[in-house]
């Protein structure tokens, strides 16, 4: 048998080989597991028509930087210029216990802080705003005050709002056709003003009701009462300066400690007559 050759038989299989020197000039007869050429040419193309492939499983190295698939879990610090979304889809930061935001300095030192826990979110900063879209002031807290820059700040709870020490407001009122109750159960309730105070109720009535003592009191002015009619039911009343007098005219009398009552009316003052009321 000559070299090239192989006798066949049913027996066997039959295989023949070109002689080593009868190759075709360019043939190469590939070892073993060793992938044809055709068959990486061909894959080549594949992955250079999909873009950049390099990279270590969802991490992937692209041209504008790195392209992270799938939940990630990084065991030590990340530092990164921006950190965004596929467009269109959320950004989610998990944590099995909080989440902390931290903006330092130069010299590696915190200036502000931002912590999401399981039982709060603390924001740890100089100053604290909410501002609109359109850059409106809507609240803003600092070590000297809290301003709320909304027109009309509501509070919603059934106990109303408490103020442990004083408030200073230009204007306290309700919703329209909403009752305003200013009130204070235990202790006194005191509205200072050093150019007045106006209390209004244009559409309804208006009560102030007390325990012991109501006060009114002008230092330097005084204290108008304007109405069509004013009414003190409850005033006590003088003795009759003549026992079969029937008229029902009275004068209002005012006693040394400040204490009012009726003195029926004469042709000239009663109120003398009457003092006893005043004991």
């Amino acid at each position: 048998m000559s070299t090239g050759q192989a006798s066949c038989c049913s027996e066997t299989p039959c295989c023949i080989f070109p002689p080593a020197s009868s190759t075709p000039p360019g043939f190469h007869l590939p070892a073993e597991g060793e992938m044809p050429q055709e068959q990486y040419a061909h894959r080549s193309t594949m992955q250079t028509s999909e873009g950049p492939q390099d990279g270590m499983g969802n991490l992937r190295i692209t041209e504008k930087g790195l392209k992270l698939e799938g939940d990630s879990e990084f065991l030590k610090p990340l530092y990164a210029k921006e950190i965004r979304s596929r467009p269109g889809n959320p950004l989610y930061f998990q944590s099995a216990r909080n989440v902390t935001v931290n903006i330092l300095n130069e010299k590696t030192k915190v200036l502000t802080r931002l912590v999401t826990g399981p039982q709060a979110v603390e924001a740890h900063s100089q100053k604290f705003e909410v501002k609109t879209l359109s850059g409106k002031l809507l609240f803003s807290a600092d070590d000297n005050e809290v301003v709320v820059g909304a027109e009309r700040l509501r509070v919603l709870g059934a106990e109303g709002t408490v103020f442990p020490k004083s408030i200073e407001t230009p204007n306290v009122r309700a919703d329209p056709f909403k009752e305003l109750r200013l009130e204070s159960p235990t202790r006194a309730l005191v509205m200072e003003a050093p150019k007045g105070i106006e209390i209004n109720a244009e559409a309804g009535s208006l009560k102030a009701t007390c325990r012991t003592e109501l006060r009114l009191e002008s230092k330097d002015g005084e204290i108008t009462l304007n109405s069509a009619k004013i009414k003190l039911p409850n005033l006590p009343q003088g003795s009759s300066s003549s026992a079969g007098s029937r008229q029902k005219i009275y004068e209002l009398c005012v006693c040394p400690n400040g204490r009012l009552f009726l003195s029926q009316a004469g042709t000239s003052s009663t109120c003398q007559i009457n003092t006893s009321v005043c004991f």
